[in-house]
């Protein structure tokens, strides 16, 4: 059977967004915390605002540049998610402790797709995490590009990826409703994650939301009719 594909709407700033993106269909909202570099970063406080009014089941992602276990669970607790997203290709032990600090919360690791290495990553992380989204940062970069770059990466990377993942895998990185189908088509994700192509002038833009979400259900009504 072919799942809907699933739709996470990142960037969220404020209740209005939150709202407008739940009425579009969005499963997911992303709560961007403090970056390096990138769109959509709002405070703490806004954060757990959010996240007190989003209701269930839409679930609320905090994305996290922290990198170890105890910072990550400091920042959950300060924002109150139901799911952290983390950023960094941080150590897999520090995965390990999280999930004994914050068990009822769910992980998502980002890994950003720079080259077919990015396979190698699966076994380290896969123990540990829930969920796992393909993104086109630079995180070895001067300034590390963690998210938000508005860049697609090689979906053919993305592809193994997902045939080789034993998680469910969201796919970031570049996605408009002009290119989402073929990304739908190409990869296989089990949802995509939509920022830059849904904003204007850096705030949510509905229309060019609700093109998105057309193109993703027209996706997956191809999908169901090729089988």
């Amino acid at each position: 059977m072919i799942l809907r594909t699933r739709i996470k709407v990142c960037c969220i700033a404020s209740l209005e967004e939150a709202d407008a993106a739940i009425a579009a269909g969005a499963d997911a909202l992303g709560l961007v915390g403090a970056m390096p570099s990138g769109p959509g970063a709002i405070d703490d406080a806004t954060i757990g605002a959010i996240t007190a009014h989003v209701p269930p089941p839409v679930a609320t992602v905090l994305l996290t540049s922290r990198t170890t276990a105890a910072d990550i669970s400091d920042h959950l607790r300060a924002t109150r998610p139901d799911t952290v997203q983390i950023v960094n290709h941080i150590d897999p032990a520090e995965l390990e402790r999280l999930a004994r600090l914050e068990p009822v919360v769910r992980r998502v690791q980002v890994i950003h797709v720079e080259g077919p290495e990015a396979l190698d990553l699966i076994p380290a992380y896969s123990p540990f995490v829930d969920v796992f989204l393909l993104d086109s940062g630079r995180p070895g970069a001067a300034i590390p590009e963690l998210g938000g770059t508005g860049r697609a990466h090689d979906w053919a990377i993305s592809a193994a990826f997902v045939a080789a993942s034993p998680r469910p895998v969201f796919l970031a990185g570049g996605l408009t409703a002009a290119n989402v189908a073929e990304a739908i088509r190409t990869v296989r994700p089990f949802g995509v994650d939509l920022c830059s192509g849904v904003r204007s002038e850096g705030r949510l833009d509905v229309a060019r939301l609700h093109a998105f979400v057309g193109a993703i259900a027209d996706a997956d009504r191809a999908r169901r009719w090729r089988g």
